[in-house]
C-alpha cells in the first residue's frame, strides 16, 4: 500500500503517484467504500490519450455505476489486468494492487490535491 501522504489526489477521488514521467492512477479507499462491492472495471486502451477532467472509465459496483476521470493529460501505458479480471481487488487494496492505470505524462496540473486537502473534501 502507497503511503497516502506522497499522493496526490483529485476531487473526483482519484488518487496519483508519481514515478518519474509516469503516473500510476486508481481510485481512494473513500471511493470503494462508497461504491461498494466492485463488480467491473472498464479502462481507456493502452496507447491512447487521455485529457485531464474527462471520463476515461467506468467502476461498477453492486450498488451503483461510478465514471473513472483522468486527473492529468497524457498517454495511458498500461492498465492493471487483475482488477479487470478480478474487480473486487479495488476494494480491497485500492492503493496497492488496486490500482487502474500508468499514464505518461509531461507536466502535473496544479489542482491536484495533497492528502490533507484531500481528506479535507471527504471529512477525514
Amino acid at each position: 500500500m502507497a503511503d497516502k501522504t506522497e499522493l496526490k489526489y483529485t476531487a473526483e477521488h482519484e488518487w496519483i503517484r508519481v514515478e518519474g514521467d509516469l503516473a500510476v492512477i486508481g481510485i481512494t479507499d473513500y471511493a470503494a467504500e462508497k461504491l461498494g462491492d466492485v463488480v467491473y472495471v472498464d479502462l481507456p486502451a493502452v496507447g491512447g490519450e487521455i485529457t485531464g477532467g474527462s471520463i476515461v472509465g467506468e467502476i461498477e459496483s453492486t450498488k451503483s455505476v461510478g465514471e473513472l476521470f483522468a486527473p492529468i493529460d497524457g498517454t495511458v501505458v498500461e492498465v492493471n489486468d487483475a482488477v479487470i479480471d478480478d474487480p473486487s481487488i479495488v476494494n480491497a487494496d485500492p492503493f496497492g494492487t488496486g490500482w487502474l492505470i500508468s499514464v505518461r505524462f509531461a507536466e502535473l496540473p496544479t489542482t491536484l490535491l495533497s492528502w490533507d486537502e484531500y481528506a479535507a473534501v471527504v471529512g477525514e
